[in-house]
């Protein structure tokens, strides 16, 4: 495991400059078998690394303490990853490129990528060992105007942190199973239930809504592992499939040679790989988090990517290149007719519409390892969107589109504000090691790595807005380009609310917001805001 962080990255050995005023801190972090373990964090202001004043045992204070390790991580990074959209979006890849070798190609590159980014945000955090991920990492460069950052990752939270397109895949799967016709209205309908029966379960029953989301856990990592399994033995010529090798041969035969189709369709596969960050959210939780998170985020992503790459080799060679396009969300339903027959489509099926009620289960909770380290404000108004406001907007996101290109142009928007986070990610990391090199990074990404992920997000973030080969993209008849403005939008949005509430607001209303700390019953301390009137 040390040759291969150091093929990527190194552990940073230079001590803390005093030049700079800085100074180090050392804080106590539960390792492995409860023991201390210092982790020196080369800031000397808690105000500048820490939100709201807190001290860095303040912000990690609370909760159930760090009991997650390294096998536990693993697992959480696996279930994650593997969502909806493996079973659902090759199909969607497929039609942007063009053939099958670019589509494999794609999702190698993909797997490329995730890394790339796994690799900073290692870097990250082991500098900044606590749960919030991106929001932490955001708030510690782009400190003015205060709570800006915060604002806006709470918007796209509360908008696109529940996963709108695998309520789709629940809906269509589940209707080929009763051997239901696919309806407009009834794939909308069902897709709407299913909203409201996850957001009421974790809202009512929370640890009703735990249990539920590990046993569907299991349903995905075990479908995933036998489509797998069962692509070899069609691969050797032992089931019904005629011609399992038709597909490979000139795999790549009219692939696209336009980047803006490339683009879209990246937005697709970094979908299905998002995931890999998960145990940044909860870092205080995690026992020994430095060494827990370097040994437990590359082997969880890397074991996902190989099953990923073999689930996809797999559908091709079970299914001709039209009866994969012409499957659209039901890709993985499609291989079970093909290898198995139609009655035992309409049973495997169902573990699929089940996968994608565990992702769902489990989206509806991810957020909620930043909500804690948000202002007590921002983090109540965001909880509260969690467990019920948000629905608001996933019905318009669901209704709205035309149903047939409702699921691509969902992921599409889900994946361009990631993309603009990606890159002030990338953008930050370069601006510590440039103002603050006495920073003690534990890991140390190649640069080269980052370069290429942040040349990575500036193309994905340009090249939608080119005209595609076929002139209206792959969701007719929107736009190409609505979803990067609706991502764009999204992104404004957090901007107008936090100049409502910490300028224009005050400034009107003449009070101004006073912060103030205090400590919930399990511990955790939080910041609120009291509002003081202005003589």
């Amino acid at each position: 495991m040390s040759s291969f962080f150091q093929a990527f990255g190194r552990r940073e050995v230079s001590s803390p400059s005093s030049d700079e005023g800085y100074e180090d801190e050392k804080v106590a972090v539960g390792g492995e078998k409860g023991e201390a373990v210092d982790v020196v964090q080369g800031l000397a202001k808690q105000s500048e690394t820490v939100r709201g004043g807190l001290t860095f045992e303040e912000d990690t204070a609370g909760g159930m303490g760090r009991h997650l390790g390294v096998f536990s991580c693993t697992l959480l990074i696996i279930g994650r990853i593997i969502g909806t959209g493996i079973f659902s979006t090759p199909a969607s890849i497929l039609g942007s490129v063009g053939s099958v070798g670019a589509s494999l190609m794609l999702w190698v590159l993909g797997f490329v990528l995730s890394f790339c980014g796994l690799f900073i945000w290692l870097e990250y955090g082991t500098m900044f060992p606590r749960s919030g991920g991106e929001k932490v990492y955001l708030e510690a460069v782009y400190k003015k105007p205060k709570y800006l950052v915060t604002v806006i990752f709470a918007a796209n939270a509360i908008i696109l942190g529940f996963t709108a397109s695998g309520c789709l895949v629940f809906a269509q799967n589940i209707l080929i199973s009763a051997g239901h016709a696919a309806d407009r209205w009834v794939v909308r309908g069902i897709a709407l239930g299913v909203i409201f029966f996850v957001t009421l379960l974790h809202g009512l029953t929370p640890r009703l809504g735990i249990y539920l989301m590990n046993a569907l856990s299991l349903f995905k990592i075990f479908i995933l592992v036998f489509i797998v399994i069962t692509g070899w033995v069609v691969l050797a010529g032992g089931t019904r499939v005629e011609h399992p090798h038709a597909n490979f041969h000139d795999a790549f035969a009219g692939s696209s040679h336009h980047s803006s189709d490339y683009a879209t369709a990246t937005f697709k596969v970094l979908n299905a790989y998002a995931g890999w960050s998960n145990v940044n959210y909860v870092l205080n939780d995690v026992k020994n988090p430095v060494r827990t998170l370097k040994i437990a985020g590359p082997l969880g992503l890397g074991i996902t990517s190989v099953l990923y790459l073999l689930a996809n080799i797999a559908y091709f060679s079970a299914a001709s290149k039209q009866e994969i396009l012409k499957s659209g969300v039901t890709v993985a339903s499609l291989f079970f007719k093909n290898v198995f027959g139609t009655q035992a489509q309409k049973a495997l099926t169902v573990f699929v519409a089940l996968s994608a009620l565990g992702t769902l289960s489990l989206s509806h909770l991810q957020p909620l390892g930043s909500i804690k380290s948000l202002p007590r404000r921002v983090s109540h108004y965001l909880s509260a969107i969690a467990f019920g406001r948000r629905t608001g907007p996933l019905v318009i996101v669901i209704i709205a589109p035309p149903p047939k290109v409702a699921y691509p142009f969902i992921l599409d928007v889900e994946g361009y504000p990631q993309q603009i986070i990606n890159f002030f990610i990338v953008i930050g990391l370069f601006y510590l090691r440039w103002a603050k090199p006495g920073i003690k990074r534990p890991f140390k990404v190649w640069w080269p790595i980052a370069v290429f992920f942040l040349a990575a997000a500036v193309f994905l973030l340009v090249n939608p807005f080119l005209r595609p080969a076929n002139k209206v993209g792959d969701t007719p008849p929107l736009p190409y380009y609505l979803y990067c403005l609706i991502g764009i939008a999204i992104m404004f949005i957090g901007v107008a609310y936090w100049a409502a509430w910490r300028v224009v607001l005050p400034r009107f209303f003449g009070y101004k917001l006073v912060p103030r700390k205090e400590k919930l019953e399990d511990g955790t301390v939080v910041t609120l805001f009291s509002r003081q009137k202005v003589e």
